[in-house]
C-alpha cells in the first residue's frame, strides 16, 4: 500500500463512514466515534459536520447519534448496477414489446439529463430505435418525468433548477410551474407521458424503476409514432408500462409501501 500518498483527512472520513455503516440503525455518537476510531474529537467533529451538511449522514435531535442516509446507498447502487438493471430488465422489456408492439427502452439519469441503457425494437415494420448511450431531456420525455416525479424533494429541486426550458413543439412544457403540475400528475397515476413534446408525431409512455431503498434509479418506456401509440391509448398503455417497471423494481429489492 502507498500510504505516503494517502490524504489523512479523507482516510479518517472514510473510516467514519465505514464505522457508521457497521452500526446500522443504532448509529453512533460523537464521543463513540472518537473513542472507537482513536482520532481527536475536533477532527471527528469537523468530519461529521461536513458529512451532515452534504446529506451523507443524519443526526437524531433527541439522541444526537449519527446514521448514514440513503444518499450513500443510492450512489453506491448507481455505481454498480447499471449493468445489473439491464440484465434484470431484458425479458421484461421483451414482454412489454410483445404486449404493445412498440419499441421499449431503459434509461437512467446522467449528469443534467438522462441516458439510454438498452432498447428493444418494436414489432411494426417502421421501428423507432434509439442507440444505447443516447441522451434524453428530463422535462419533455416520459422517462425524465417518471424519474424526477419520484425523486426525494430536495434532489428533484436541485435538478429542476438546472433545467432550461426550450420549446420544441406546440406541446412542449416551457415553465417550471407547468412542469411541477405535470410531475404531480405523474405521481398520481404512476406513469409519465410524452405527447409529442420534443419530436412531432412521437409519443412515449414511461414508468419509474425503484431499488431496495425505494429510490427511482431508472425508467422504462415505450415509444413510437402517434399512429402506433395514439393519445387515446395512453390510458391503456400506462398501466402496462407501470406493471412492467414494477416487475423490475421487485427484482432489485423494492417493496411497495
Amino acid at each position: 500500500m502507498n500510504e505516503r500518498y494517502h490524504v489523512p483527512a479523507l482516510k479518517r472520513a472514510l473510516e467514519v463512514v465505514e464505522h457508521l455503516a457497521g452500526c446500522g440503525r443504532d448509529g453512533a455518537s460523537l464521543s463513540e466515534l472518537t473513542d472507537r476510531l482513536g482520532y481527536p474529537k475536533n477532527s471527528i467533529f469537523r468530519i461529521t459536520t461536513t458529512l451532515l451538511d452534504m446529506g451523507y449522514i443524519s443526526r437524531s435531535a433527541e439522541s444526537q447519534r449519527f446514521r448514514l442516509t440513503k444518499k450513500f446507498l443510492s450512489y453506491g447502487l448507481r455505481a454498480v448496477t447499471d449493468e445489473n438493471i439491464v440484465e434484470q430488465s431484458v425479458d421484461v422489456m421483451r414482454d412489454l414489446r410483445d404486449a404493445t408492439e412498440s419499441s421499449v427502452f431503459l434509461g437512467v439519469l446522467h449528469n443534467g439529463g438522462g441516458m439510454v441503457l438498452e432498447q428493444m425494437p418494436g414489432g411494426f415494420p417502421f421501428k423507432l430505435t434509439i442507440d444505447p448511450g443516447a441522451r434524453f431531456k428530463l422535462y419533455c420525455s416520459a422517462p425524465g418525468k417518471a424519474i424526477l416525479a419520484f425523486l426525494p424533494e430536495e434532489e428533484a429541486a436541485v435538478r429542476m433548477k438546472k433545467i432550461q426550458f426550450k420549446q420544441f413543439t406546440p406541446n412542449t412544457i416551457t415553465t417550471r410551474k407547468a412542469f411541477r403540475e405535470e410531475l404531480d400528475r405523474v405521481r398520481a397515476q404512476g406513469y409519465a407521458l410524452d405527447h409529442a413534446e420534443e419530436f412531432d408525431g412521437i409519443h412515449c409512455v414511461g414508468a419509474p424503476i425503484f431499488d431496495y431503498t425505494n429510490h427511482p434509479v431508472a425508467a422504462m418506456w415505450i415509444s413510437g409514432a402517434s399512429v402506433v401509440i395514439p393519445g387515446e391509448k395512453f390510458g391503456e398503455c400506462g398501466p402496462l408500462v407501470k406493471t412492467a417497471a414494477l416487475r423490475i423494481s421487485e427484482r432489485l429489492g423494492y417493496l411497495k409501501e
